[in-house]
């Protein structure tokens, strides 16, 4: 049996087309951790696709309390971004206190990060629309977050999840370059969107741009897996995982 069930909320529905979707936490992870993990039922990053999905939320959070998670990512850095981060971090402190089990969210994960290395100042490789960036960028900003440069392909949720394997490394890729030179200053390089095979980004940019460099899973792996001391620091996938200020 697995020593550690990795409950995840995905944006979307789970009889959509997945694409290896434990395939990046399995690089990060010994083998007797197991994801568990159901959709939400996202149909679009608007805040009335948003508010639609949520009335799915803990329906997710039964099902995943009934497999036995020991952690629930809300995953979704867009979904967080639209709801706010209040009403966020009520979400997940009403999900501790009505389960017993310890819940996360990305953009959450990333304040944590960004905290715990002394950093203040962000770049974000994003590919979403103005709507989502502000919105992400008004939660980051409430959580002490400074975002000085952020990119964008006007990309909707339909987009996003239409993207094939190799475009969405592509592009994830582009954007984390283009944020970086976009704004040199910054402290640290944030790729977030899971539609994006984005975890191989990571050693690319810190070599490149000589900076710590985050995604969703690599934020969301320390926060709830590795500062806990659940699993051993993970060598080879940037600075944070590794437990190093610095790359």
């Amino acid at each position: 049996m697995p020593r550690f069930r990795y409950g995840v909320i995905h944006p979307r529905a789970n009889e959509a087309v997945q694409r290896g979707p434990c395939y990046q936490l399995y690089r990060l992870v010994p083998l007797d951790l197991m994801e568990i993990s159901t959709g939400l039922g996202l149909e679009n990053y608007t805040p009335e696709g948003v508010e639609k999905a949520l009335g799915n939320y803990w329906n997710c959070v039964e099902m995943l309390v009934k497999e036995k998670a020991d952690v629930i990512i809300f995953g979704g850095a867009p979904i967080s971004g639209v709801l706010g981060r209040p009403r966020v971090v009520d979400l997940l402190r009403q999900t501790r206190e009505k389960t017993g089990v310890p819940a996360d969210a990305p953009l959450e994960a990333l304040i944590a990060a960004m905290n715990h290395l002394g950093l203040k100042t962000l770049a974000i490789g994003s590919r979403w629309a103005d709507a989502v960036n502000e919105a992400m960028t008004r939660y980051l900003e409430s959580g002490g977050i400074k975002v000085v440069g952020i990119t964008k392909r006007n990309q909707w949720a339909a987009e996003a999840f239409a993207m094939s394997l190799e475009d969405g490394v592509k592009i994830a890729l582009e954007v984390g370059r283009e944020a970086a030179k976009l704004a040199p200053e910054a402290d640290a390089i944030a790729v977030p969107g899971g539609a994006a095979m984005s975890l191989h980004i990571i050693p690319a940019l810190e070599e490149e741009f000589g900076k710590p460099a985050f995604t969703n899973m690599s934020v969301e792996v320390w926060n709830d897996l590795v500062r806990p001391g659940i699993i051993p620091a993970v060598q080879g996938w940037g600075c944070l995982l590794a437990n190093r200020r610095r790359p």
